[in-house]
């Protein structure tokens, strides 16, 4: 089995083909970005009785959605003890009942409309590194119960090959395979009479009185009210970048002999951290495990991380075969540990936003479905509060000084020299950045020799873009904003590709 690089076990099934918006249309609400957080929101917002257009800049789960783990759970990457902290007994009492909503939705949807996405009920288990205190898991368990999920349980130890020692166990988590059930969203869409255009990259979004979404081809979306489901959102200069970051995360997928692995979800406490899970297939099961993580842009080591990966799975699996898979994935991290799902701060009050995955991006993802579908209806939602993007959390004060300090000193990258010299040194297939006068450079010479030259600057807030050879990307390292080799854009919040330079 070869592998394919960078390229997530999902990304093997073919996707629907829908039309590029080519005219002007209205409609009651106009959703940007069709992973899982805009096409839930769609499909409820129909079943409500709205009408709904979707625009998607690549194809169907392009973006963050096509490249998760698709761990389905309430088991949150922010201990409860610490969202405790942060938002309150009731705040994690919210955090663990919409988290649980969420898992019931997905599943309600794929039992009424019968979808084959693999979908199962599965166990969590969170264990500590052996240098770890248990203090955090009985921590953990005492604030889990706070926030009403009284069946989480301490036990002896996970069903897998290595001694995890003591963990916690959260029954009834799932998982499944999230394209399939994403292409079956979709499809419903459709078929309930909404509109999904693809490969329509949006330029402009204005809200108010005559909201509008405008894509780069010109077509106008005139809508009622707007929804920004884009991972992070790209119509929103700096407010709310500046209360959550970005950050890469590394996945493996093992082929492992069918039923060689208990099927589960699984999590250490470690940093790094790193979790787990088994996805089922025909010839071979696949044993998925992702963690590694930094900051998008500041480090080019996806070689090393994938090294540290596979060392920490082999240690631990000995089920574990060849490497059938490798990617990476991008998650925005809140100061405070959750999602914002709610009117855009500083906007027009008719445009809304769904950020900060926070690594659960399939249960967040579908919180923002429920929750903007209550919005939009005038319906009250008694976690609209927790999610609400103009929140202030006082005691994530401390974090948020220290991200912002870090995208401050990005800055400072223009008055360094560039990381080559020359672009007579650049290798084949690599990217480096060149100092020209005042001027930084993107340069990437490609597979036949060639330079393709882009001003360094991001279009967002002109930071000086990083060479990320995992994937052959340009990144961002203030606010997450992604393009290709050749300076097109593929993440937000920037709204343009690079700037194409001449250089010689």
């Amino acid at each position: 089995m070869a592998i394919q690089a960078t390229q997530p076990y999902w990304s093997e099934l073919a996707r629907p083909q829908f039309p590029a918006l080519h005219e002007d249309l209205s409609t009651d609400v106009c959703i940007v970005g069709a992973g899982i957080a805009g096409l839930t929101t769609a499909y409820l917002l129909l079943r409500a009785g709205k009408r709904v257009v979707v625009l998607e800049k690549d194809e169907i789960a392009g973006g963050e959605s096509g490249r998760t783990t698709a761990h389905i759970t309430h088991a949150l990457d922010d201990r409860y003890f610490e969202l405790e902290q942060l938002h309150g007994i009731l705040g994690s009492r919210y955090a663990a009942a919409s988290h649980t909503a969420a898992i019931d939705q997905i599943e309600t949807i794929v039992r009424e409309h019968a979808i084959e996405c693999d979908f199962r009920r599965v166990n969590g288990y969170l264990f500590n590194p052996p240098e770890q205190p248990l203090d955090i898991l009985t921590r953990e368990l005492d604030a889990a119960h706070r926030a009403g999920l009284g069946a989480v349980t301490l036990i002896q130890g996970a069903p897998i090959e290595f001694a995890t020692g003591p963990c916690l166990l959260f029954p009834r988590q799932a998982q499944f395979h999230p394209l399939k059930y994403l292409i079956a969203l979709a499809n419903l869409i459709v078929e309930q009479g909404g509109h999904i255009f693809t490969h329509s990259a949006v330029s402009a979004v204005r809200g108010g009185g005559n909201a509008m979404v405008t894509t780069r081809a010109g077509a106008r979306v005139h809508a009622q009210d707007i929804v920004l489901a884009t991972n992070t959102p790209a119509n929103d200069v700096l407010v709310v970048h500046t209360k959550q970051a970005p950050y890469r995360t590394y996945v493996l997928a093992f082929a492992i002999a069918p039923g060689s692995v208990v099927p589960g979800l699984f999590w250490d406490t470690a940093d790094p951290y790193h979790y787990v899970r088994i996805a089922e297939g025909d010839i071979h099961d696949m044993l998925i495990v992702g963690g590694e993580d930094h900051k998008t842009g500041q480090e080019d080591d996806g070689a090393l991380r994938f090294e540290e990966l596979e060392h920490w799975t082999r240690e631990r699996f000995p089920a574990a075969g060849a490497i059938a898979f490798r990617w990476s994935g991008q998650v925005m991290e809140p100061v405070d540990g959750l999602a914002y799902i709610g009117s855009n701060p500083l906007d027009a009050s008719n445009v809304y936003i769904a950020t900060g995955d926070s690594g659960n991006g399939m249960t967040h993802g579908t919180i923002a479905g429920i929750l903007l579908r209550d919005l939009l209806l005038g319906q009250a939602n008694e976690w609209a509060g927790l999610y609400a993007p103009h929140r202030k959390t006082l005691r994530a004060a401390d974090e948020f000084v220290h991200e912002n300090l870090n995208v401050a000193l990005q800055y400072i990258d223009w008055i360094k020299p560039g990381n080559y010299a020359s672009a007579d040194v650049i290798p084949i297939d690599c990217g480096g950045i060149i100092r020209d006068g005042a001027q930084k450079i993107a340069v990437y010479r490609d597979a036949d020799n060639r330079l393709h030259t882009c001003s360094a600057a991001c279009p967002h807030l002109g930071c000086v873009v990083a060479w990320n050879n995992t994937e052959k990307s340009w990144d961002c390292p203030c606010h997450g904003s992604r393009f290709d080799a050749f300076g097109r854009l593929v993440n937000g919040p920037a709204l343009a590709d690079l700037t194409r330079v001449n250089f010689s």
